[in-house]
């Protein structure tokens, strides 16, 4: 594994090839109030290179646009577990309309329905037979510096991403749902703005 870390955008000369894997982490689970402090990507290599957002709140946004370019090139599929999450942080602190996208969480729920456990964690050690730890998760992630044990514990939530998208494939296409993945996926970003305007609680979509 090796770390790349970087402030406020993304460098010049990057290439992630046609799909990269995504992941941020927050001050918290509200996307409207907690604000993004990192974004990690990986080509599916081992790298990971991360993005330290410095302090920024919606009437001061903060702009990246080497990053905003990646996230919306059409050509560029993005992968992600628990989309729904990080594509409403992205739009609400930096104006990045992400898409095309894919959700680890979502293909596992459309493929994995005799268990309700669908986690990255549970999903990596199941499906790739590999452990990750959990043990940063709840860190402070606003921290100006950012411990080797939370890069670490960062890197894994991307690493591993591109080999659980394959076997997930390989399932959704043995159980007939590719197409209703697809349409789940595309979904997603206007998902997340519902959570962003409030509509998670009451939910629009229920009876």
């Amino acid at each position: 594994m090796s770390i790349h870390l970087h402030q406020g955008d993304l460098p010049e000369g990057l290439d992630f090839g046609n799909a990269v894997a995504i992941d941020t982490e927050t001050m918290g689970l509200n996307p409207a109030r907690d604000r993004l402090c990192l974004v990690q990507l990986s080509a599916g290599d081992g790298i990971c290179h991360m993005v330290q957002i410095p302090l920024c709140r919606p009437d001061r946004p903060h702009r990246a646009p080497r990053l905003q370019a990646l996230l919306e090139d059409p050509a560029v599929l993005k992968i992600f577990h628990f989309a729904r999450f990080d594509l409403g942080v992205l739009t609400h602190y930096l104006g990045i309309d992400c898409r095309p996208v894919y959700c680890t969480k979502i293909a596992a729920k459309l493929t994995r329905t005799f268990t309700d456990r669908h986690g990255l964690k549970d999903l990596c050690k199941e499906l790739l037979g590999v452990e990750i730890s959990k043990q940063q998760q709840s860190s402070d992630w606003g921290a100006p510096q950012l411990s080797e044990e939370q890069l670490k514990y960062a890197a894994s939530d991307v690493l591993h991403l591109h080999r659980l998208r394959e076997r997930l494939d390989e399932l959704l296409a043995r159980e007939g749902r590719i197409e209703l993945a697809r349409a789940a996926y595309d979904f997603l970003p206007a998902r997340a703005r519902f959570d962003l305007l409030g509509y998670e609680d009451p939910d629009i979509f229920a009876h």
